[in-house]
């Protein structure tokens, strides 16, 4: 998938493309099931970085050598994660073309290679080592504790609850997030601690179609 129309050479017009994309994707994380804690914990404060040296840098009366290393080095950081955001965007099957071209992203060729529905489902298991957080580590059979997807599968979706006993049903598990990469972190409130959340995962793969689910486990909140 061409990327080369949409991450612009000069700087000037970075800043603009890649404002246009942040932005917007931000505003639309969920319904397209974007990986907030990625977006939250590398991508955005990449962005903050990047807008403060390019700040600095783009007054040509105050800019020294050094704003000018800084403002390309920031840019070399950001514009990775940013080419990342843009390659899911692209390869999602919840963002339209139209969407897309809003956007000023290339859009893919409608041919794609079949991605297949899931036929196991991710195993995993929930890290209580940090106060107030747990961490669920993700993986396809036979991978190590914090990596691997089968082929053809662009993430985990995670259905979870805060609950006094095991649920009868998935149903049961009223929230739900999704995550292209291991682990999933949940933060809690001081008065949450010592209470129980119930976990269950599937598979999604790349058109938005789901395995089978793994078993309910649960986990204290340290």
């Amino acid at each position: 998938m061409s990327q080369q129309r949409t991450i612009p050479k000069k700087d000037i017009d970075f800043n603009v493309a890649q404002e246009i994309i942040v932005t917007t994707a931000n505003a639309n994380r969920a319904a397209w099931g974007l990986d907030a804690a990625w977006m939250d914990g590398e991508l955005l404060p990449a962005r903050a970085v990047w807008t403060a040296a390019w700040a600095a840098y783009e007054n040509p009366a105050t800019r020294t050598p050094a704003m000018t290393a800084a403002k390309t080095a920031r840019r070399a950081a950001y514009e990775k994660l940013l080419r990342v955001l843009v390659k899911t965007l692209q390869s999602g099957t919840r963002v339209t073309g139209e969407e897309l071209r809003g956007m000023g992203i290339v859009v893919p060729s409608s041919a794609r290679t079949p991605s297949p529905v899931a036929a196991t489902y991710p195993l995993f298991d929930v890290d209580s080592g940090t106060i107030r957080c747990l961490k669920v580590y993700f993986r396809d059979r036979g991978q190590g504790r914090s990596r691997g997807k089968p082929d053809g599968q662009r993430g985990a979706v995670i259905r979870w609850a805060l609950l006094a006993a095991p649920p009868a049903a998935l149903e049961g598990l009223v929230n739900a997030a999704f995550a292209t990469r291991s682990p999933f972190v949940l933060d809690f409130d001081e008065r949450e601690r010592g209470k129980t959340v119930y976990f269950c995962l599937c598979w999604e793969n790349t058109r938005g179609e789901q395995g089978p689910w793994s078993e309910i486990a649960g986990a204290f909140i340290p």
